[in-house]
C-alpha cells in the first residue's frame, strides 16, 4: 500500500510566491514520477481560509484555515516574509503564525523552513540548540534574535533531527528534493529534478555562494584587484609572501591590511578560491585528481584531500560521487 504523505504548506499576506508554490511543484512531480511509489496530498493553509496575496503580486487560494488542520500532518514547510527597510530586508515574525506553529508541531512528522521561515521556527522556540540557516540577508537577525540558535548562512539546507531549514528563495527546489530523496530515495528525486530542468541538484552542504561573493568588497580597491588576480591565477604562487610584494607592502603588512579587509587571512581566501575552483572542475568533468590539483595550484592530490576536508568535511572523490554532472 502507498503511504500518503499529508503536506501543509503555510501561506501568509507577503510570503514570497516560489516559497509556496516551489515545494508544491516539487512534490506533485514526485506523485507524477513515481509510478505509484509516492503520493503527496499537498494543502495550503492561511491565517483564514481563501486568498492570500504572495510577495510578487500573485494571489492564492488555500484549503484550509489554520484553525482547520487537523489530525496528523506528515511535513509541514513555514516560507517566510521580509519587511524591505532602509538599512535592508527584515524577516517578518507574526505572533499568530508563531503560535499556530507551536500548536501544529507537537503532531507534525517533519518540519522544514524555507528561506526566511527558518525566523519563524526559531521564534517558535523549534531551533533552540540547533543549527539552522535562513537567507543569507538575515542571517544576523536570526543570530542576534535567537542566541540559542547556531546560525549558519552558508549551507542551502541544514537537517537536524526533524527539523529542516532552507536557504533563500530557489534553495526550495534542493530541499524540497532533499525531502523526496528521504521519502522515496535518491532515484526519484533525481527524476523530479530532470522534469524541473534543474542544472544541479544541490546537497545541503553545498554554499550559497561563490568565495568572492561570499565576502563583503573591499575599500581598497587594491585588495579587490588583488582577489580578482587570485581568482585568474591560482596555479601560479599566491603565497602571502608573493601577494604581498604585489601589492608592495611588507609581509607583516599586507597581512593586517587583507585581513582588516577581507575578514580572514590571505591563505585561507587563497584556499578556499582553490577548493572552489576544484568543486567545478569535479563537477563537470573526469579529470583524474591529480590534474584538478595541479590545475588549481593545489600541487598534490594529498593538499586536494587535506583542502577538501577543511573546507567542506569531505574528500574529492566523495564530492565527485555525489555532485558530478551527467548528461
Amino acid at each position: 500500500m502507498t503511504l500518503i504523505h499529508r503536506v501543509v504548506i503555510a501561506a501568509f499576506p507577503d510570503v514570497d510566491l516560489l516559497d509556496v508554490a516551489g515545494p508544491a511543484e516539487v512534490f506533485a512531480l514526485a506523485n507524477r514520477e513515481g509510478d505509484g511509489r509516492a503520493r503527496y496530498d499537498v494543502r495550503l493553509a492561511s491565517p483564514a481560509r481563501g486568498e492570500v496575496r504572495t510577495s510578487a503580486g500573485v494571489r492564492v487560494v488555500t484549503d484550509l484555515g489554520f484553525d482547520e488542520v487537523e489530525h496528523t500532518i506528515d511535513t509541514l514547510i513555514v516560507p517566510g516574509a521580509v519587511d524591505s527597510l532602509p538599512h535592508g530586508p527584515v524577516a517578518r515574525v507574526e505572533p499568530e503564525i508563531v503560535m499556530w506553529i507551536r500548536t501544529v508541531a507537537p503532531r507534525t512528522r517533519r518540519i522544514a523552513s524555507v528561506c526566511v521561515g527558518a525566523h519563524l521556527l526559531a521564534a517558535a522556540g523549534l531551533l533552540d540548540g540547533k543549527t539552522a540557516t535562513t537567507h543569507w540577508s538575515t542571517a544576523d537577525q536570526l543570530a542576534a534574535e535567537h542566541p540559542h540558535v547556531v546560525v549558519d548562512p552558508d549551507p542551502i539546507f541544514i537537517r537536524a533531527g526533524r527539523i529542516w531549514t532552507g536557504a533563500g528563495i530557489s534553495a526550495c527546489l534542493d530541499l524540497a528534493l532533499a525531502l523526496v530523496a528521504e521519502d522515496h530515495g535518491e532515484e526519484l528525486a533525481l527524476q523530479v529534478a530532470r522534469q524541473l530542468v534543474v542544472y544541479l541538484k544541490r546537497q545541503g552542504g553545498q554554499s550559497q555562494f561563490s568565495v568572492p561573493l561570499s565576502r563583503p568588497a573591499a575599500t581598497r580597491r587594491d585588495i579587490d584587484e588583488l582577489r580578482l588576480f587570485v581568482t585568474e591565477h591560482l596555479d601560479g604562487d599566491l603565497s602571502t609572501s608573493a601577494l604581498a610584494a604585489r601589492m608592495c607592502l611588507s609581509e607583516r603588512h599586507f597581512t593586517r591590511v587583507f585581513r582588516q579587509e577581507t575578514g580572514t587571512s590571505a591563505v585561507v581566501y587563497v584556499e578556499a578560491c582553490r577548493v572552489e575552483a576544484a568543486r567545478r572542475l569535479l563537477e563537470t568533468t573526469d579529470q583524474p585528481l591529480e590534474r584538478v590539483a595541479a590545475t588549481v595550484g593545489l600541487g598534490s592530490v594529498e593538499t586536494l584531500h587535506r583542502a577538501f576536508r577543511r573546507q567542506l568535511a569531505t574528500t574529492p572523490g566523495d564530492y565527485r560521487n555525489r555532485f558530478r554532472i551527467t548528461t
